[in-house]
């Protein structure tokens, strides 16, 4: 099974393996299948509030810190703060 692109582990899960192919115990997937289905009925605050969320962490992984802060202002979100800057850069 192909597990590349951005919807890899949703795919990965869904199948109840990890990427390399072992099998995702069924304790860890009943836990996490509980927690999304509440995830899911969980009101939400704002899709432009989401995609910052989204960016600020999978941008850590490819930015640093002055090129996201950067980016963020430039796109109109506000730049990054004190407690992402420590979570994700420190």
């Amino acid at each position: 099974m192909d597990f590349s692109g951005p919807d890899a582990i949703d795919k990965a899960i869904e199948a109840g393996l990890d990427l390399d192919g072992s099998p995702i115990p069924s304790e860890m997937l009943n836990l996490y299948n509980e927690v999304m289905e509440k995830e899911g009925a969980r009101k939400r605050s704002g899709v432009k509030k989401s995609m910052r969320n989204r960016i600020v962490r999978s941008g850590a992984k490819h930015f640093d810190q002055n090129t996201l802060n950067q980016r963020l202002l430039k796109a109109g979100w506000k730049g990054l703060n004190l407690k992402e800057i420590e979570f994700f850069f420190n």
